[in-house]
């Protein structure tokens, strides 16, 4: 090999360095636990989704509505399934990225919604079809306000 190609071992110390440090902030992640109807194929894209940024995921095949209800998900917030993760609610078509988010600032609420299910959002993506430009929803006891504005999985 030649010396032009040969990295020297700061290099090479350094990159293990942050490949490590990028290995650790996966594993900091929580585990999602996503609860969704077993026949649900955009459910599972979003899971997908999900896995793909790092994240741990649980999927319980249940009826859903029952653990809306129990963890205060507003009936006009709902979406097809719902997730627990790091203390919050995560209902619906949420991106990665605004879950990250909120796992880092940790606001004081219930937790984020997208919903309905946006042409777009993880897991709702369509051939052909141009992305929408929807909002996550911060819910909780003291109201609902906009964390966040994505054109499909793209923060605008």
């Amino acid at each position: 090999m030649s010396e032009l190609f040969r990295p020297s071992r700061r290099i090479v110390v350094l990159g293990l360095a942050a490949a490590g440090v990028q290995a650790a902030r996966a594993e900091d992640l929580p585990e999602v636990v996503a609860t969704k109807d077993p026949s649900c194929g955009c459910c599972e894209a979003w899971v997908k989704h999900l896995r793909d940024e790092g994240f741990r995921v649980q999927v319980v095949n249940a009826p859903v509505n029952p653990v809306k209800v129990r963890l205060g998900v507003p009936r006009e917030l709902a979406s097809c399934h719902t997730a627990q993760v790091g203390g919050y609610v995560v209902e619906g078509h949420v991106p990665a990225s605004a879950i990250k988010r909120l796992l880092a600032e940790k606001p004081t609420a219930t937790g984020l919604a997208v919903p309905a299910m946006p042409v777009g959002s993880p897991g709702m993506e369509v051939d052909g079809m141009e992305p929408a430009t929807y909002e996550v929803v911060l819910f909780g006891p003291a109201g609902r306000s906009t964390f966040a504005r994505f054109r499909g999985a793209q923060p605008v």
